[in-house]
């Protein structure tokens, strides 16, 4: 496996999400993309974050940009009536999340960052992410579809490929497809600590992507788990390729981002999630507070040792200047 540790450095928006030592730098915005036209959803349980169309969005994101946002994580919705048993409307290149990624690029180049959620739980017709044979998720069937969604990311221009299912071994062998097929500067970032948690509930309304039986622990890490887990957990990504190690949630398992961060080489990545979000959204409507709560919750993760940090927060908390 070849080492590239030029994919985090490759243009000036990268190496300013990862090394700038900025807060604000370091910020990503979540985006959930749909099909249709003229499509602008608010999402109840995450008040300020809308599903959009292709269209909405790139109007969305040039404010974005404008403003001063310029990192971006892209999730796509598909149809309910699209699913199937094996996700395979997420890896055609006409489908929402690809055809903005392929706009996006073409538009901003290297001025903007974008990564690529990769799961099949958004286009499963059970809401998993995986595939599932004899009524359990199938590991290494669910690979080969995986690779086939990161490729079509890759070849839209997707920045990093945002690999959030947890099946063991799926790095690797994502970079050993890009490798192959010459998407050498493309990088991964792995949800490599991502544990089965119970503040993920508003994220699932927003992608549509609950289960429809049993639940993720059988690959999602277990809450109870030590630091011996996390870390062997992110150092086989990066073994594996990774290029961003991913720690998910991020309030609640600081201590686990510490441990990581002083374990591996790679950027640490935190997501602070959709009930780690809605709990600041319901706690207070002033904005002041809000505020003080927002700078509180990033300096933590700061200090905890992320060096990108993806939050639903984002966009109030650039355009109002709040890390200036």
């Amino acid at each position: 496996m070849k080492k590239r540790p030029r994919i985090n450095r490759w243009t000036p928006s990268r190496r300013d999400l990862i090394f700038s030592n900025s807060i604000k730098k370091s910020l990503v915005q979540p985006h959930f993309v749909v099909q249709g036209e003229s499509v602008d959803e608010p999402i109840e349980s995450m008040p300020g974050i809308n599903r959009q169309s292709v269209d909405v969005l790139l109007e969305t994101i040039e404010q974005d940009m404008n403003d001063g946002i310029t990192s971006h994580m892209l999730f796509g919705v598909i149809n309910s009536h699209e699913k199937d048993a094996t996700a395979s409307k997420a890896s055609e290149s006409g489908m929402p999340l690809q055809q903005a990624v392929s706009k996006l690029k073409g538009k901003y180049g290297k001025d903007i960052v974008l990564m690529t959620d990769v799961c099949l739980c958004t286009a499963t017709d059970h809401g998993h992410c995986g595939i599932i044979h004899n009524n359990e998720i199938d590991n290494d069937l669910t690979i080969p579809e995986l690779v086939k969604i990161s490729l079509s990311h890759a070849e839209a221009g997707a920045d990093y490929i945002s690999a959030s299912d947890m099946m063991d071994g799926r790095v690797k062998a994502i970079r050993k497809a890009l490798e192959f097929e010459g998407f050498t500067n493309t990088g991964i970032l792995s949800y490599s600590v991502k544990y089965a948690s119970s503040f993920y509930g508003p994220f699932r309304d927003a992608a549509s992507s609950s289960p429809s039986h049993g639940d993720r622990k059988s690959h999602q890490m277990d809450i109870r788990s030590g630091y011996d887990e996390a870390t062997f957990e992110a150092v086989s990504d990066e073994n594996e390729g990774a290029d961003i190690i991913m720690i998910k949630p991020s309030m609640i398992y600081l201590d686990v981002v510490r441990k990581v961060a002083d374990t591996v080489s790679k950027p640490i990545a935190v997501y602070n999630v959709s009930g780690e979000y809605s709990l600041v959204m319901s706690s207070t409507k002033d904005m002041l507070e809000r505020k003080a709560m927002v700078q509180e919750i990033f300096y933590s993760f700061s200090r905890a040792g992320a060096d990108v940090i993806v939050s639903y927060h984002t966009r109030e908390a650039i355009v109002q200047k709040w890390f200036e």
